[in-house]
């Protein structure tokens, strides 16, 4: 099964937590004190909450997958498009650690492709803030195509 990811920098982790909770009558899966992650099955979605971005919004979006199998055939299909991708294998991000695929859509929003191995207890590898792109997102501004 797939899910579909949706990633959101917020500046009040507590009152967001409460308010998402509310939402979708149910607590978080994960919280940590920059960080809290709602794993949906109805809808499929894995939703993530944290105060690691440097402006509150749209962080990311993408789509987790079950398998390394997956993970495989979706990005040996974006890689058949002109969508250029960077790959991350063993990717530690989020209080995870992951086999992630990352393209940059028209807008400059990031996806990930993405395969959870395990559960790790920092949230990612240079414990750092993150920049203006992405959370753990490497470098995308190189994989944005033209358009139109």
């Amino acid at each position: 099964m797939k899910r579909f990811h949706i990633h959101l920098s917020v500046d009040d982790l507590g009152k967001n937590i409460e308010f998402y909770s509310q939402l979708f009558n149910i607590e978080p899966t994960v919280s940590k004190d920059d960080y809290a992650k709602w794993m949906l099955d109805d809808p499929a979605l894995n939703f993530a909450i944290s105060t690691r971005g440097t402006k509150t919004g749209l962080d990311h979006v993408g789509i987790q997958t079950d398998t390394d199998a997956e993970l495989a055939c979706l990005r040996s299909h974006l890689e058949t498009t002109s969508i250029k991708g960077i790959a991350q294998d063993d990717a530690t991000c989020c209080y995870a650690k992951a086999d992630k695929y990352w393209v940059q859509d028209p807008q400059g929003i990031a996806w990930e492709a993405f395969h959870s191995l395990e559960s790790v207890p920092v949230f990612g590898e240079d414990h750092a803030v993150a920049t203006d792109s992405a959370c753990c997102a490497p470098g995308l501004s190189q994989t944005s195509s033209s358009c139109c």
